[in-house]
Order: structure tokens, then C-alpha cells, then sequence
């Protein structure tokens, strides 16, 4: 097995975390996101839903918005991960908390849960409004994730 150095961290060493929400359309997708952009010297991050949903053009929006490009993610269904090896699932909806599969080896899995800016969304007005409660979301992942590694344990 080859290893590759990234800072002073050795690619084998990275933790390896999968990022779990119903449909991977928002939530999940904004975690990966935000990792790989502030984490990845630490962690190599996934994401994946109970279901598949297609990305959220509106979490696009506003991850674009903070300079985190999501629009090449894709919806990956969790059974698509079941033999891979994760340190840590972090389950970031009831849903997914409550449907999440074993996974083999160590695993840990945790939860902490977001609101679904779809749904707090619902009945906005505009298309500002609706953005508005996605920003609160992105926001709201974005210091979790900038929580990590040390949340984990």
C-alpha cells in the first residue's frame, strides 16, 4: 500500500468520517464540503444519504456563497459505502440517526443534528428568504466543523 504525505499527516493516518443525512442533497453534502475545505489535512470526508436525492440548488447557492464549491458533489446512497472503513459516521438528521446502517470494524458513530433547510424554507416568500434559513444551516455546520477532530471523541 502506497502512502501519501499531506503536511505532516500521512494519508493513511487522516481520519475518515462519512457525513450521513436522508437524501445527501444538503446537509450532508455542506459537512463534506466544509471538511474538505477546512479539515483535509485531518480527515478524508464523505457523504452519503439513506436515500438518494439529487443536490439541493439552493445549498449550492449558498455554499458557493462562502467559497465552498459543492456543484460536481453527487448523491451517494450509503449502501454504495457498506464494506468501507470509517472512523466515524456522524449522522446529521433523525432519520438518518435512526436508520443508520452498521458499519464493519471500528466505527463510531455519532449524532448531531441540523435543521433540513428545505423545510424551514417551505413557506418562504422569496427566494431570499428561502436562502436566508440555508445560510443559517451552512453556518451552523461550518462551526461544527470547524469543531473537528475534537468533537468526535
Amino acid at each position: 500500500m502506497t502512502e501519501k504525505w499531506r503536511g505532516s499527516i500521512k494519508e493513511s493516518e487522516k481520519i475518515k468520517l462519512l457525513f450521513l443525512c436522508t437524501g445527501n442533497s444538503c446537509r450532508s453534502q455542506m459537512a463534506e464540503g466544509w471538511t474538505r475545505l477546512l479539515k483535509s489535512s485531518e480527515i478524508e470526508s464523505y457523504s452519503a444519504g439513506i436515500e438518494i436525492n439529487s443536490l439541493n440548488p439552493l445549498a449550492v447557492k449558498v455554499m458557493a456563497e462562502a467559497g465552498v464549491d459543492i456543484s460536481r458533489h453527487k448523491s451517494t446512497h450509503v449502501d454504495e459505502l457498506k464494506d468501507a472503513q470509517f472512523d466515524f459516521v456522524v449522522t446529521l438528521c433523525g432519520h438518518a440517526q435512526e436508520h443508520c446502517p452498521l458499519f464493519p470494524g471500528k466505527t463510531k458513530t455519532i449524532h448531531v443534528g441540523f435543521d433540513d433547510p428545505p423545510k424551514l424554507a417551505a413557506n418562504a416568500k422569496t427566494e431570499e428568504e428561502a436562502l436566508n434559513h440555508y445560510r443559517k444551516v451552512r453556518d451552523e455546520i461550518k462551526t461544527f466543523v470547524g469543531q473537528l477532530p475534537g468533537v468526535l471523541s
